[in-house]
């Protein structure tokens, strides 16, 4: 790789520190960061954030005139000023990973550029600050979950599930040095949100099969994680990792708080009920949860998945 490579990855993550000015709400911040520095599109990160186009669009506007309006001068901050706007430049990688890694429109892989270039940048974020252990954690994270996607799909394209993976085709390497990260910022003792995700990824990566998977210490760290960072994304996780370990109907009663809520756009929340109810013999439920989730943007992969499942409920 050369300098100019390395020269241009700085500049990007620099912006992204310009974006994350303190005078812009966070939601702004993260918004206008992903619009104008990494290239996503308003629907792109919509659907990351879980919210309505017309949300993400009017965050950027007032970003935008807010900037103009105060006068905000449009410079690199100085090495100072980079602690405070750490949290934001965080969570606009993590979502450039997440739109990479899971793609919002078109095929799952899709936009597997986008994983890589957040990969790309939380290794310079580790190279600029190395004692923030969340800019390690956000490292190790993104290296231990994109270790698996050359096992998420078949031949033809197609999604295939945790459980079913051919584990031979994971990135051993990647998870390795991921593991070595966690351990070496959990040993500080202050684990963050992008820590306790990575230390997950880990466990999934480090086990041999998926019934050999340590499922009641990914629950606890995702109860752990509910607390510190309560998002609809985590609970849905954390149901799916105690159905594991207590059973469908466990799960099913975490989704219980998320009835009636905006988590309701969010197709994935649906599949989940679905995958629950099936597993407890509620046919009829986990299909009309199925042509629930058919109506929520997903991408193609995400949508031929589910068509699948909803048509052996059908059959059966």
């Amino acid at each position: 790789m050369d300098d100019n490579d390395t020269d241009n990855r700085d500049d990007r993550l620099r912006l992204l520190f310009t974006c994350c000015h303190p005078a812009l709400s966070p939601e702004s911040q993260v918004a206008l960061a992903l619009r104008t520095i990494c290239g996503l599109t308003t629907v792109d990160i919509a659907r990351v954030f879980l919210v309505p186009e017309a949300t993400i669009g009017q965050r950027i506007s007032r970003a935008k005139a807010k900037i103009a309006k105060a006068h905000i001068p449009y410079r690199v901050p100085e090495e100072h000023e980079l602690p405070d706007r750490l949290r934001p430049v965080l969570a606009t990688v993590y979502a450039v990973f997440t739109a990479g890694h899971h793609a919002p429109v078109g095929e799952l892989d899709a936009r597997l550029d986008l994983a890589d270039e957040a990969i790309r940048l939380a290794r310079v974020l580790v190279e600029l600050m190395p004692d923030e252990a969340e800019c390690v954690g956000l490292l190790a994270l993104t290296l231990a979950t994109n270790a698996r996607r050359r096992a998420r799909t078949d031949a033809e394209g197609e999604i295939v599930l945790l459980a079913d993976q051919d584990r031979s085709l994971w990135d051993g390497e990647a998870i390795t040095e991921a593991a070595a990260l966690v351990d070496s910022v959990l040993r500080r003792g202050r684990p963050g949100a992008y820590q306790m995700q990575a230390a997950i990824a880990c466990l999934h990566g480090s086990a041999p099969t998926y019934a050999e998977t340590d499922w009641e210490q990914i629950a606890e760290l995702f109860g752990m994680l509910e607390v510190r960072w309560p998002t609809p994304v985590v609970r849905v996780n954390r149901a799916v990792a105690v159905a594991e370990v207590a059973g469908p109907a466990a799960g099913l009663a975490l989704l219980a708080d998320l009835v009636g809520t905006p988590t309701e756009r969010w197709h994935l929340y649906w599949s989940a009920r679905a995958d629950f109810q099936r597993r407890l013999g509620q046919t009829e439920a986990a299909a009309d949860s199925y042509r629930q989730a058919l109506e929520c943007p997903c991408n193609d992969s995400d949508r031929r998945f589910m068509q699948r499942r909803l048509a052996e409920l059908e059959d059966a």
